[in-house]
């Protein structure tokens, strides 16, 4: 299976830059996918691995040997579209055996590679079908099963799943993940959607403005993202703007709006230093009364999310706070007020960027 490097791939159209100096590298078998808002320059990279367009500056390089200018046709790989392209005269069984048999095997070799690939997506009770009678979800695994029987080192996904229903996704993204694995493939897969992108993949690319915004496991990202961007575009988070005003025995004092005060774990912070505090909904807890470490909010908003109650409430420093409780722990009505307790040990503490909090933040 192939190593795929990126050094320096940079991507222009005309005055607009899609791609900027984006550079990294995944290992044979790694399942890698590339998440970020629309527009943010995954398509872009995925079609310069894929060898569709060719970069404006930088290098691909598979296995040490650079493919930069290498066609498509001659690198190896399977690639599976946001829109399923099926051939509309062809049944499953052709579609599949399509690779092999512009490759000039014999039409046993062809048989098996397709019989193989359709039995391992689950469409081989289909073969007969033309795409026109298949669901979309059987019209996607007879696209993976094209890819797959072409034998390809690599396979290509992009945003794969976008055009099927909510149910049929999520049965499939774990399908696609167990494929990749018994297969030993190397995947890289593009998508807008966190829950995909998190449950599928051993690393998560982040990208942002053409950019790669961090790269990591998806546990690491979620738990310990490195950046203001990821703490927001990956799952939800809070966040305050204060200042750090003790520093004592590991833990830090931060100042908010109103002279409120949260302690904090100290991770190499200052005195006076300026800083954004972030925190996960679901690590944030309401209590009727004043404790060590909390903020007084009053409860605007609750929304019922089945497992469990997200709650809007507005805190005395003027900030937007949401929390998420268990739904069988989720008794306080809307209007009341309630003190929103901080653990220290799920708050994480960022330098306060230059350009803003809101600049920071943002996905376009």
């Amino acid at each position: 299976m192939p190593r795929i490097k990126l050094e320096g791939v940079s991507k222009s159209f005309g005055k607009i830059t899609a791609l900027e100096q984006v550079n990294f590298e995944m290992q044979d078998g790694e399942y890698i996918t590339i998440l970020g808002p629309s527009g943010c320059g995954k398509t872009t990279l995925i079609k310069i691995v894929a060898g569709i367009w060719t970069p404006t500056e930088g290098r691909v390089l598979v296995d040490n040997k650079d493919i930069t200018n290498t066609p498509m046709e001659e690198r190896d790989l399977g690639y599976v579209f946001q829109n399923i392209i099926l051939f509309p005269h062809m049944n499953v069984k052709d579609n599949a055996g399509y690779s092999p048999r512009v490759k000039g095997l014999s039409e046993k070799q062809i048989e098996e590679r397709s019989s193989s690939a359709m039995e391992l997506v689950g469409v081989l009770e289909q073969q007969g079908y033309l795409p026109n009678e298949l669901s979309g979800g059987a019209q996607q695994k007879a696209s993976l099963a094209r890819a797959i029987a072409s034998k390809a080192r690599l396979l290509l996904l992009d945003e794969p799943l976008s055009a099927l229903d909510a149910r049929v996704r999520v049965e499939l993204r774990y399908a696609l993940r167990r494929l990749v694995k018994d297969l030993n493939l190397t995947a890289i897969h593009v998508t807008h959607d966190q829950d995909e992108a998190m449950s599928v993949a051993d690393r998560v690319v982040i990208m942002r403005k053409g950019k790669i915004v961090e790269i990591g496991e998806p546990t690491q990202l979620y738990n310990q993202p490195r950046t203001l961007f990821t703490a927001n575009f990956v799952g939800q988070s809070n966040f305050l703007e204060g200042t750090v005003q003790l520093v004592e025995n590991g833990n830090a004092a931060v100042e908010l709006r109103g002279e409120r005060f949260l302690k904090v774990a100290n991770t190499g912070f200052s005195i006076g230093d300026p800083v954004v505090l972030a925190i996960r909904p679901e690590h944030l807890t309401l209590s009727p009364e004043e404790r060590p470490n909390t903020l007084r909010s009053k409860i605007e908003e609750s929304r019922f999310m089945g497992p469990y109650t997200r709650y809007r409430l507005r805190a005395e420093t003027g900030d937007e706070l949401l929390v998420d409780l268990p739904t069988t722990e989720a008794k306080v009505a809307d209007g009341s007020s309630a003190s929103v307790h901080f653990n220290p040990d799920f708050i994480l503490t960022y330098t306060r960027p230059s350009q803003g909090l809101t600049e920071a933040l943002r996905l376009e």
